[in-house]
């Protein structure tokens, strides 16, 4: 039987899972920066390579609770397509789901179809979610401006001679 890679996670005491080729790095939660515009579930930017990257805090997003405190134990997953992250309360595990055991959810069943699918696990029903589907058009849309924002915001700190004239 084929089976999919799947990581498991810790979002707020729920386990969900996300396929693991959607995800290019896991990461120990670094500094982040938080601008005066950002706010609910934006948890700052990770400055990736000189790169202001947005990182979205599921747990917020989905509404399980605030923001997160100080946890120095959170994870960072970074997306292997689009510039965004997500920042979870634990990355668990990475396990082999059976095929035969993943049920599919309809689309309308989630906010986005962000639900693809669940199977059983340790005694409890885990969702599969898409990080294609994780954030709305909309949301996606703020996430870019903000982003923006933060790459001139970032830029104005370069020494003069590394600007273009």
């Amino acid at each position: 039987m084929a089976g999919l890679p799947t990581l498991l996670l810790d979002i707020a005491g729920t386990i969900c899972a996300l396929p693991r080729g959607e995800i290019r790095e896991i990461l120990p939660l670094p500094r982040l920066h938080a601008p005066p515009a950002a706010g609910g579930p934006l948890a700052g930017f990770l400055n990736l390579a000189g790169e202001p990257l947005p990182v979205v805090d599921l747990a917020a997003l989905f509404e399980l609770r605030a923001a997160a405190g100080d946890d120095p134990y959170r994870h960072v997953l970074l997306a292997r397509q689009g510039a965004v992250a997500f920042l979870v309360d634990r990355a668990l595990d990475l396990v082999q789901v059976d095929m035969d055991a993943l049920r599919p959810v309809e689309a309308a069943r989630s906010l986005n179809g962000c639900v693809v699918g669940e199977f059983a696990w340790a005694d409890r029903l885990v969702h599969l979610l898409s990080l294609d589907r994780i954030l709305t058009l909309e949301e996606r849309t703020r996430l870019d401006a903000l982003t923006r924002q933060a790459t001139t915001r970032l830029a104005r700190f370069e020494p003069d001679e590394a600007r273009p004239v």
